[in-house]
């Protein structure tokens, strides 16, 4: 009797397991780390331009030094910061955004004191490579808000019942959200 029971219990716990949906929670959290990968590759585009930006501006403008140095040292610090896309926690991806908020503080930076120089605003080499960052900051948004979207579908779904318990048996855990800068509520002032 005991050796039957066995041979059921065998038989019948992968039918039980397969509809406890550790599989789709398995397939959400693969979403979730592919959608990681697109947003450091937009990250990334937007690191690869930079050079060719600041070497540009170089050419054209004798200014600041500190400014062309705080692009430089903020893109630095943001390629350096990698996450484990299996370790997406808040502080992590705190830790990520404050480093790419840095980037974007400096780039803002240099484009505000380009404005001080007609003839490089005219160039053909830095309205492309400006087009393009404009793109890719557009990009890195789109994919932000996709990563956030597959956060959200696989969280709710690890913390319904009963895939809670699955979740719970196979330390499936809730993923971090990439959230606003802090301060990004308010428009940026221009002044010229």
């Amino acid at each position: 009797m005991k050796k039957m029971l066995r041979l059921l219990a065998v038989a019948v716990l992968p039918l039980l397991m397969s509809s406890c949906g550790y599989n789709k929670m398995v397939s959400l959290q693969e979403e979730v780390t592919g959608q990681w990968a697109n947003v450091e590759t937009a990250y990334q585009r937007r690191a690869d331009l930079i050079p060719n930006l600041v070497s540009t501006v170089k050419g054209y403008a004798d200014f600041e030094r500190g400014t062309l140095e705080a692009v430089v040292n903020a893109r630095a610090k943001a390629t350096s910061t990698t996450i484990d896309a299996s370790k997406l926690d808040a502080a992590a991806l705190q830790q990520f955004q404050a480093n790419q908020g840095e980037l974007s503080s400096a780039l803002s930076r240099l484009m505000v004191v380009v404005e001080k120089y007609p003839d490089l605003k005219a160039n053909q080499n830095f309205l492309e490579l400006q087009s393009q960052l404009e793109g890719t900051e557009n990009r890195i948004s789109v994919e932000r808000r996709r990563f956030n979207d597959l956060v959200k579908a696989y969280n709710t779904y690890i913390k319904k019942f009963p895939t809670n318990l699955i979740a719970g048996m196979f330390s499936f855990e809730a993923k971090a959200y990439f959230e606003s800068d802090a301060g990004s509520e308010k428009a940026p002032e221009v002044a010229f």
